[in-house]
């Protein structure tokens, strides 16, 4: 059975960091895309008059902007890919043979849809345009594009780097080396909390819940999300089974923050905690979860 997935309601400093943090993100990208066109165009102007060749004023902007623009709206897909794929030191390696395999998709979107827009806008004003040898032109722009695409991609997991750095970042404590017996399992009862360069140890207990979130889990405590390089199914093995439960694929709860459960029609729940968050619960874990509280 699928499982649906409830949005998380948010406390007001996470909203008023939402409400600022992606009108920034889009808007970087919209500048960025602007000055170039812009500064890219006053190049090429100057070049075509300094040349002498037959191209009208109109023309050089046609080809920034219809590049740009593609660009920009391939920014998204680049974003959710970086999430799926994401580039570290430690990862980087098995990762580069996606991420090549990207920049031809990339690079063909990029060149299918700057030709397009050139088309519409030449034939707008009267004109044909003409893109040349298309195996001589694709490998052109493959060669700059590729170095668009890292580019992009190093401004995307700077930036994710920062945010990290900012939010904190966690990390087990008294996790057995490479190679030592796992077994008894090692449940933490604490956890390393880094956060703009100081330590700070937290309690397995104080964690109210962990949401799956790509190569991440984060924790929630105290109304901040602490992120820590595993998998939910990964972290679940060391926690207190008798504290912490699974609810959702993406979801486990710390069974003292739920105040009470919501049946919903679908056969899923919503879990309403103290705090007045609420999570969602799958069909598969309800049951699960109202056993645990005595409930038939």
């Amino acid at each position: 059975m699928s499982e649906t997935v409830d949005t998380v309601r948010p406390t007001v400093p996470t909203l008023a960091h939402a409400r600022w943090r992606r009108p920034l993100e889009i808007g970087f990208w919209v500048a960025l895309t602007t000055i170039n066109g812009f500064a890219n165009t006053a190049t090429v102007l100057m070049d075509v008059r300094k040349l002498g060749l037959d191209f009208a004023d109109w023309e050089p902007a046609v080809w920034e902007w219809s590049s740009g623009l593609t660009m920009l709206a391939l920014v998204p897909a680049l974003v959710w890919f970086t999430r799926r794929f994401p580039l570290h030191w430690d990862t980087w390696r098995r990762r580069l043979v996606p991420h090549l395999l990207a920049s031809v998709v990339f690079s063909l979107a990029h060149v299918l849809g700057m030709v397009g827009l050139r088309k519409l806008l030449y034939a707008s004003q009267g004109f044909g345009y003409d893109f040349g040898d298309w195996s001589a032109e694709l490998l052109y722009e493959y060669l700059k594009d590729i170095r668009s695409y890292a580019s992009m991609v190093a401004i995307i997991e700077v930036y994710r780097f920062y945010r990290r750095r900012q939010r904190g970042e966690a990390a087990l404590l008294g996790r057995p080396d490479e190679g030592e017996p796992v077994e008894p399992v090692d449940r933490p009862d604490r956890f390393l909390v880094r956060k703009l360069g100081r330590d700070f140890l937290i309690a397995a207990e104080d964690i109210e819940w962990l949401q799956a979130a790509g190569n991440y889990v984060n924790l929630r405590v105290r109304g901040h999300d602490y992120p820590l390089r595993s998998t939910l199914a990964g972290i679940e093995g060391r926690l207190d089974p008798g504290r912490f439960v699974r609810v959702h694929r993406s979801y486990i709860v710390n069974l003292g923050r739920v105040a009470s459960i919501e049946p919903l029609d679908s056969g899923d729940a919503r879990l309403h905690l103290h705090d007045g968050l609420v999570l969602p619960c799958s069909r598969t874990h309800r049951d699960g979860l109202r056993a645990r509280f005595g409930a038939d």
